[in-house]
């Protein structure tokens, strides 16, 4: 299951996570991030153990949308040691994301 990251667990299970994260930002009302959303549940579930995957819902969670500049969503960071190393921003196909992760576990 995708962990749901918010304003005040980001820095907590992101920043300072010791595996790589993948941080989708999405919202209910938002076609293309519910075209996603089943896609990053599975990676999340493909994933468990080696990677963090999870969301952020941009409408209850402005202060973390705003410190990384979101404004299209979806919008998908992916981070290594706390920084931000890549960036998918719209929806993709599954592979996309699982080459981003694969990368950051080599």
């Amino acid at each position: 299951m995708a962990i749901e990251f918010t304003d005040s667990n980001f820095d907590e299970l992101v920043i300072k996570s010791n595996k790589p994260v993948m941080v989708d930002f999405w919202a209910e009302w938002c076609g293309p991030c519910r075209i996603i959303s089943p896609i990053v549940i599975e990676l999340a579930t493909e994933y468990e153990g080696k990677a963090i995957i999870g969301k952020v819902d941009v409408d209850n969670n402005p202060e973390i949308t705003s410190k990384y500049g979101i404004r299209n969503i979806p919008t998908v960071l992916f981070f290594k040691n706390g920084e931000i190393v890549d960036k998918i921003v719209g929806a993709v196909p599954k592979q996309k994301f699982s080459e981003k992760i694969e990368a950051l576990l080599k």
